[in-house]
């Protein structure tokens, strides 16, 4: 389902250093839809594997793989072409042993369903997709940096407040869209987070860890990066192995509520803690530091997004919402960035946060006297 009836061109870019030389080489066969049931070695039937359509399959004979351009934990990105047209080209791992060859293709299969079924302008295009050899998604390339690398590019310094605000629109619009979907992304970060070529836009990429959210569903603890992960997503209490826990896609609004604060400082969020410190000082609800010349307006959506009760965060319609209307509290934006950032807050100028429901707005007062206590409790 597109989300947006404009389809931005844009590319991708995965994270890492170019190999030394680029060699191509064709993927040589078409894929097949995934097998319905696998049997184990043991025996055992796990159950039905998700599959592909056709139509989501590239012709493997027009798909040539080049320089590396990143690695993850699951895969790794090429720099390709297919057809005429300059791609990124994620190779995912296979695994070793048949139950985790199930699962990685259960998680290939579930990631293709998803970016195929998605079209925003903030989100980076799929093209197509193919198993054998090699499991393999292509999407469009983004010329560009992540936003973590353009972040780290400038450190000290910060972002001109309008730029900042104009990629936490674009990202707040990308992350509606997966919502309005059902599909929960669970690894929302900076790393993900792909500049354009002008470096004006900024595009959600890699659905790795994303899931489809349903009323019932129990889903894996511990899934995503420690700083951005929301409390609800792991314990300190050591879980079993494979252990489920409850949560929604309200863990996607905490993650934005911390980038939205690197967006605003160019810092790293609980930065001198490691991962774990960083995890435990999050589940006794310590938050990264806010500027003290921040607006009072940007502090009350951060901390709205990062309360701990996932109930009394906002939806990111409402976040967009938000921060149209702390833009028209801003002064004209520079001649280079007013045109994008202008169009998209006239495109809901009467959509402020006047709109939210008496709950939300209930829930929001709430937050806000809680943060006030706290604030002047810490004072005195």
């Amino acid at each position: 389902m597109s989300c947006s009836d404009r389809n931005r061109g844009g590319a991708r870019e995965g994270e890492g250093e170019d190999d030394r030389k680029r060699h191509e080489h064709p993927v040589l066969q078409r894929s097949a839809e995934l097998e319905p049931n696998s049997v184990l070695q043991n025996g055992s039937i796990t159950a039905p594997q998700l599959t592909i359509d056709e139509n989501l399959l590239v012709d493997p004979r027009l798909l040539f793989i080049g320089s590396k351009i990143g690695e993850g934990a699951h895969g790794k990105v090429y720099e390709g072409r297919y057809n005429d047209q300059i791609v990124a080209v994620k190779v995912l791992h296979r695994g070793s042993t048949s139950e985790e060859r199930a699962a990685l293709e259960d998680r290939f299969a579930r990631e293709v369903n998803m970016m195929s079924r998605v079209k925003h302008g903030n989100l980076v295009k799929f093209i197509g997709a193919c198993k054998d050899p090699l499991m393999v998604i292509v999407t469009e390339l983004l010329p560009g940096m992540s936003l973590r690398k353009y972040l780290v590019s400038i450190r000290p310094q910060t972002l001109d407040l309008h730029v900042a605000i104009k990629f936490a629109m674009d990202v707040a619009r990308a992350m509606e869209c997966l919502h309005a979907n059902g599909i929960i992304h669970r690894d929302l970060k900076p790393d993900n987070l792909l500049l354009t070529a002008n470096q004006k836009s900024v595009k959600l990429a890699d659905f790795g860890l994303a899931r489809e959210e349903t009323v019932t569903e129990m889903m894996t603890a511990e899934t995503g990066t420690y700083r951005w992960m929301a409390p609800e997503l792991y314990s300190t209490v050591t879980l079993r192995q494979g252990e489920k826990k409850h949560y929604n896609n309200k863990v996607d609004v905490y993650s934005f509520g911390i980038v939205l604060w690197e967006l605003l400082t160019n810092r790293m969020p609980f930065e001198g803690m490691s991962n774990l410190q960083a995890a435990y000082a999050a589940a006794k609800q310590e938050r990264p530091t806010l500027p003290e010349d921040i607006s009072p307006d940007l502090a009350f959506i951060i901390q709205s997004c990062w309360v701990e009760d996932p109930n009394l965060r906002p939806s990111f319609s409402q976040i967009v919402r938000m921060l149209n209307s702390f833009l028209f509290t801003l002064s004209p934006a520079p001649s280079s960035l007013d045109s994008d950032t202008n169009e998209a807050a006239a495109s809901n100028e009467n959509d402020t946060m006047s709109d939210l429901s008496s709950r939300a707005r209930g829930k929001f007062a709430f937050i806000r006297h809680l943060f006030t206590a706290k604030k002047t409790k810490s004072a005195q």
